[in-house]
C-alpha cells in the first residue's frame, strides 16, 4: 500500500534528491557550483586584467587574459545552454572542461605559451604579413564573438536534439531542425566552434598555433560530420539527404 503524500514516509523520500546529484556523481550540485564559481572568477579576473593592461601599459600581453576570458565564457555557456534547453542530459561533463583530455588542455597551454614567449622575446616584431596585424586582430575578434554566438544560439534552437556526444540511437525527442540558423548552416554549432578556435589564435597573434588549430579542427570536424551524418541519414532518411543537398556547412571542404 502506498503512503499518503503527506505522510512522514513520503515526505522523507521527497526530501532527498537523487543519488546523481550528490558530491562525486555525474550531476553533482556541489561540482556544478564549484565549476561555475571558478569560471566566473576566471572571467572577472580576465576582464580586469585586459582593461588594466590596455589602459596602463603598451604591452600586447592583454591577449592572454582575453583568451582565458573567452575560454571561461565558452565553457560556462556550454553548460548553461545544455542545462536550460536540454535539461535531462545536463551534467558536470556538459562544461566540456575535460573533453578530449589531455589533447584539449595541451592545445590551449601551447597557445598561451606561444603568445607569452613571442611577446616577451620579440616584443617589437610583427608576425603578420604585409603589416596586416590590425586586420588579422579585427578578424580574430569577429571570429571569436560570432563563433560563440552561433554555437550557443544553435544549441538553444536545437534544444533536446543537440547533444555533446554523438547519438547512435534516435530518441523520441530528436527532430530534424531545418529552420533559423539551421536553414543556412548545416551543423552551426560545429561552425561556431571551428571559427571560434581559429579566431582565438588570430587574437593571440600565434602563427604556429593558428596553423596547428586550423589543421586539428579541420580534421576533427571532417571525421565527426561524416560519422554523424551517416547516423542522421539513418534517423531521418530522405529528409536529411535533401537537407544536406540544400544547406552547406560553410567550413571549407567539410561535409561536401
Amino acid at each position: 500500500m502506498e503512503s499518503p503524500p503527506d505522510s512522514p514516509v513520503a515526505q522523507s523520500a521527497q526530501s532527498f534528491p537523487e543519488k546523481a546529484y550528490y558530491p562525486g556523481q555525474s550531476k553533482s550540485l556541489e561540482g556544478i557550483a564549484i565549476r561555475s564559481f571558478c569560471l566566473g572568477i576566471a572571467l572577472a579576473l580576465s576582464v580586469v586584467s585586459v582593461v588594466s593592461i590596455v589602459l596602463f601599459t603598451s604591452s600586447p600581453l592583454w591577449r592572454l587574459p582575453f583568451f582565458i576570458g573567452a575560454l571561461s565564457t565558452f565553457h560556462f555557456l556550454e553548460f548553461w545552454t545544455t542545462a536550460k534547453y536540454n535539461t535531462p542530459v545536463a551534467n558536470i561533463g556538459s562544461f566540456l572542461l575535460t573533453a578530449n583530455w589531455p589533447a584539449y588542455a595541451i592545445a590551449h597551454s601551447a597557445a598561451m605559451l606561444e603568445c607569452l614567449f613571442t611577446n616577451l622575446l620579440f616584443p617589437n616584431r610583427s608576425w603578420a604579413p604585409l603589416y596586416s596585424g590590425h586586420i588579422i586582430l579585427f578578424l580574430g575578434f569577429i571570429f571569436v564573438f560570432v563563433g560563440q554566438f552561433v554555437r550557443s544560439a544553435a544549441m538553444v534552437q536545437a534544444g533536446q536534439s543537440f547533444n555533446h556526444t554523438i547519438q547512435h540511437q534516435k530518441k523520441d525527442s530528436h527532430t530534424l531542425v531545418t529552420t533559423g540558423l539551421y536553414s543556412f548552416l548545416r551543423h552551426p554549432a560545429y561552425f561556431g566552434f571551428f571559427y571560434w578556435g581559429i579566431g582565438t589564435q588570430m587574437v593571440l597573434g600565434n602563427p604556429i598555433c593558428f596553423v596547428g588549430y586550423t589543421i586539428v579542427l579541420w580534421q576533427f570536424f571532417s571525421k565527426r560530420v561524416k560519422h554523424e551524418e551517416a547516423l542522421l541519414i539513418r534517423f531521418f532518411g530522405e529528409d536529411y539527404i535533401n537537407y544536406k543537398k540544400r544547406v552547406g556547412t560553410l567550413m571549407p571542404l567539410i561535409g561536401n
